[in-house]
């Protein structure tokens, strides 16, 4: 599957050059782009909601889309029109069906299940695409179906790689792109391993970072 259209910059910031180009939690942007069409925010920590990225890559038509608990953060950045999801929620923008899936830790503190911090599943052009945000192996991320999925792998604030394989191998993506790890949490050769220990299945690990 051809997932070229795909960059990941540091941590989670992901675009997706498509029918629409769509940014999720844009972070470290060097360059004024002014070209999205989308912006989704996962949660508000500063490496997932950057307002100086944000402000490079918006322009006065794009729409910012964002957990609901977010809604003071989003009216300080001047956007024309946001959405605000909470958990399980669906909506649809310019055709592209997005579902907020809940965003949360497990055993570890730093990202409460009751903040209904989110990971979005957009469909764009008849592909599904899973972006979890920082999340460990929760029921909500087990019950995604999507095409390619851009799971976080790691560790100490999200799954670690062994957490990610054991997610990858229940809900099957024809493809998985390893994020949040390499800069600020995690080993470069993380996605290495992702791939080795996703081997043996019909799951392509194409590595971004």
């Amino acid at each position: 599957m051809n997932v070229d259209n795909i960059t990941v910059n540091t941590q989670s910031s992901i675009k997706l050059s498509l029918s629409k180009t769509i940014y999720f939690d844009p972070f470290k942007i060097d360059s004024d782009m002014h070209d999205a069409d989308i912006i989704f925010v996962t949660h508000d920590h500063y490496d997932h909601y950057d307002t100086d990225s944000i402000k490079k890559v918006k322009n006065e038509n794009t729409i910012i889309v964002a957990p609901r608990s977010m809604e003071a953060d989003v009216k300080k950045i001047a956007f024309k029109d946001y959405v605000l999801l909470n958990p399980n929620e669906e909506t649809n923008i310019d055709n592209i069906n997005i579902k907020a899936v809940r965003a949360y830790n497990i055993d570890k503190p730093f990202h409460p299940k009751e903040n209904d911090w989110l990971g979005y599943v957009v469909n764009v052009d008849n592909i599904s695409y899973y972006v979890a945000g920082d999340t460990d192996n929760t029921e909500e991320a087990l019950s995604v179906t999507c095409d390619v999925a851009l799971i976080p792998i790691g560790g100490r604030f999200t799954m670690d790689v062994l957490e990610a394989a054991t997610l990858a191998k229940s809900i099957n993506p024809k493809v998985v792109i390893p994020t949040h790890y390499g800069s600020i949490v995690g080993n470069i050769n993380d996605g290495k391993e992702l791939r080795n220990n996703l081997n043996g299945t019909n799951i392509e690990v194409i590595e971004k970072l």
